[in-house]
């Protein structure tokens, strides 16, 4: 039974970072892409950036260039770095199979970007 624990949201002012894992219970990144996805209040849960198997990378629009997503494989534990945050990041930021696996949703965990 694959569990996704995610930790590290919190609150912090514009233009601040913060670094999110994810801490799978099974040893899985080396078989499947993962990424992370965020939902805001009232809007769709979006995906933010996904890291296959071979370690390739891709972002979404909105965070290129200030998101950064990492693996460590050997720890079974996925990492979203984010620098530069705005109030438009404020969501609850989940990590998953990529494609995501409904069984696999966790609790999130909550950033919120604020002054």
């Amino acid at each position: 039974q694959v569990q996704l624990v995610e930790s590290g949201g919190g609150l912090v002012q514009p233009g601040g970072s913060l670094r999110l894992s994810c801490t799978a219970s099974l040893s899985m990144f080396r078989i499947y892409a993962m990424g992370w996805y965020r939902q805001a209040p009232g809007k769709q849960r979006e995906l933010v950036a996904y890291i296959t198997s071979r370690g390739s990378t891709n972002y979404a629009d909105s965070v290129k260039g200030r998101f950064t997503i990492s693996r460590d494989s050997a720890e079974n534990t996925l990492y979203l770095q984010m620098n530069s945050l705005k109030p438009e990041d404020t969501a609850g930021y989940y990590c998953n199979t990529h494609p995501a696996t409904e069984k696999y949703w966790g609790q999130g965990t909550q950033v919120t970007v604020s002054s």
